[in-house]
């Protein structure tokens, strides 16, 4: 179709006339309404962005004590739950890079408290004084997530009295009205 016959049709019809593919012999071209072909485009990449995963921090010291790196692993644990990467970060003061073998050490004792949640993406490296290591969630983690939100009873479900086996509601007990002290006087119309 020529070019302005096609124009004249997209107006015609209060659209707009969009060039699909230029290079293609002949022109590819679309008549659509721009304006929401913009916003669903858009709407789109907002979508794809929040789908990305964070990269949570942990820092530790080679010579953190070790109620502190299990306080610090079940962060993790919470952190990879989410879905989240974990960048463990062992950080070497003063004389301490003298010895980058007991930072190893704490990192891969914390990767093997977290080894059934995640994979190591990137092995402990020494950089400068950092010493940092990447871990990935494992892909059947989201799984047991939405197992735990099944457990939950739903508030509108009925609640089952284990005695008759009927589903009711449970019983409140009620407290008679408490009746009136004789020693009080009596107000009079």
């Amino acid at each position: 179709m020529q070019s302005r016959q096609a124009l004249q049709m997209a107006r015609d019809e209060g659209l707009d006339l969009v060039m699909v593919s230029p290079t293609a012999q002949p022109p590819v071209c679309k008549i659509i309404d721009y304006g929401k072909h913009k916003y669903l485009e858009g709407k789109q990449g907002k979508d794809k962005k929040s789908k990305q995963l964070d990269v949570k921090g942990i820092k530790i010291s080679p010579r953190i004590a070790e109620h502190d790196l299990t306080f610090l692993v079940k962060n993790a644990i919470k952190f990879l739950e989410e879905g989240h990467k974990v960048k463990v970060t062992c950080m070497f003061k003063a004389r301490e890079i003298t010895h980058p073998e007991l930072g190893r050490k704490k990192l891969e004792t914390f990767a093997d408290m977290v080894k059934d949640l995640a994979v190591v993406e990137r092995p402990p490296s020494l950089d400068g004084r950092l010493m940092i290591m990447v871990l990935n969630p494992k892909p059947n983690i989201g799984s047991k997530k939405n197992a735990k939100a099944e457990d939950k009873q739903d508030s509108s479900e009925k609640v089952q009295n284990l005695r008759d086996g009927e589903n009711s509601a449970p019983q409140v007990a009620q407290q008679s009205p408490v009746p009136a002290q004789e020693g009080e006087p009596k107000a009079t119309s």
